[in-house]
């Protein structure tokens, strides 16, 4: 996924200036033109806008938080929700939704950190710090947050579970949204879900399950964000799902800078190729693009609130 921060104290310093970067290797670290406009602006519900990924106009690394929004602004993406996944991050977030208003922030402990701060002792401190934020006006969402069966082995599934059940104990708390990750946990996570009880406003982030997983969370009232995997070749699990899942219950992200979409993949993604992934969800619905563009914008809005104060 994401790799080393560049480190600063985590009380006093300037979030503005932290910052992660994603390994290159061997891929194409261009980014692809930019997308024809929409005509119905749509919002990315879900995105890592700290991550530098590819080269910029101005550094020659990524590309900076004005430049991200400008560039989605010009093709129709006029809203960003920004998510965190650990202490640095989630305050990275909240500045920037405080900072910028096309950008609404949501905070979280990522499940692939909970055991990392369990066993540091760490975890209750990381949890109330994500607390602290969640109360500022424009976090709108706990999240990235939930269980990932995938990376993490048995032993930390523990501190991932007292973590996700914090988690919707936080976003209940402050009356706002919630974003799962789930990877690998589909079961795990709808039984917590169940269990616990979810909050009125539950995302699944770049859903990942299948026509029956959105056949129950469209009866549970949940959303669902598809990512641009849904343009992937192997991804038919989610075309399925798509096709079954209510569209008042529907959504749309980048997860960038990863996930990019055909015919674009492993290349930087960002807020401004939105209109690739919508184009292509029209499609498979069968619906003009306008149509479902205004129903992803008013699902955004119900979910989240309005992004300018």
């Amino acid at each position: 996924m994401t790799e080393a921060p560049v480190p600063y104290p985590a009380e006093g310093a300037d979030p503005s200036q932290y910052v992660r970067t994603r390994e290159k290797g061997s891929r194409d670290v261009t980014y692809p033109d930019a997308p024809e406009p929409l005509a119905v602006p749509v919002y990315d519900n879900h995105a890592h806008l700290e991550i530098e990924d590819g080269p910029s106009t101005g550094s020659g690394t990524g590309l900076t938080l004005d430049e991200q929004l400008t560039r989605a602004g010009e093709v129709g993406v006029v809203g960003v929700v920004q998510a965190g996944g650990d202490i640095e991050s989630s305050r990275w977030s909240a500045w920037a939704a405080a900072s910028h208003p096309r950008v609404l922030a949501a905070v979280a402990i990522h499940p692939n950190e909970a055991p990392a701060y369990a066993a540091a002792g760490r975890l209750d401190e990381a949890i109330g710090v994500i607390d602290e934020l969640a109360a500022q006006p424009r976090v709108r969402a706990i999240g990235e947050t939930g269980l990932d069966f995938f990376r993490t082995d048995e032993d930390g599934r523990p501190a991932q579970y007292e973590s996700f059940e914090a988690h919707i104990a936080l976003a209940k708390k402050h009356a706002i949204a919630m974003q799962i990750h789930d990877r690998d946990a589909h079961d795990a996570v709808l039984e917590t879900l169940e269990r616990v009880g979810a909050p009125e406003r539950t995302v699944f982030h770049c859903f990942s399950g299948d026509a029956d997983m959105a056949r129950i969370a469209g009866e549970r009232g949940y959303w669902l964000s598809f990512a641009g995997n849904v343009t992937f070749k192997n991804a038919q699990n989610l075309r399925d799902a798509l096709a079954v899942i209510p569209r008042e219950r529907i959504l749309v992200e980048t997860d960038a800078p990863f996930l990019t979409p055909a015919p674009h993949r492993g290349r930087p993604n960002a807020p401004y190729l939105i209109p690739v992934t919508v184009r292509f969800m029209a499609a498979e619905l069968g619906i003009e693009v306008d149509e479902l563009c205004a129903q992803l914008a008013a699902n955004t809005l119900e979910v989240y609130g309005a992004f300018e104060d």
